[in-house]
């Protein structure tokens, strides 16, 4: 019986901590190929690797932040919800500044 809840714990772990890299590698890479604006060339493939790890980071702490101050509990849709929005916005920060930048 243990070992039955001991490996349900752990995928849970496992699951949320995927949901979250699909989650916020696909907003990261979504925010950087829509952001508004004239592209002077196309976004390298090491673009959108930084920006998916970017947002992946930060639905990652928002997820923990939102746990640890109280606002909502694992698993609850206000947490995907502030994982999306937040994740969203870092990016679009990211490609404003990147487009700045070239």
């Amino acid at each position: 019986m243990v070992i039955i809840d001991l490996m349900a714990v752990t995928m849970g772990v496992a699951m949320g901590f995927l949901a979250f890299l699909v989650i916020g590698g696909l907003t990261g890479v979504f925010a950087l190929l829509f952001y508004p604006g004239q592209r002077r060339t196309k976004p390298k493939a090491k673009k959108f690797l930084i920006a998916a790890l970017i947002s992946f980071l930060a639905a990652l702490a928002s997820s923990y932040v939102g746990q640890f101050s109280g606002f909502f509990q694992s698993g609850q849709m206000l947490e995907w919800l502030s994982t999306i929005v937040v994740s969203s916005l870092v990016c679009c920060l990211y490609a404003a500044v990147s487009r700045k930048a070239i």
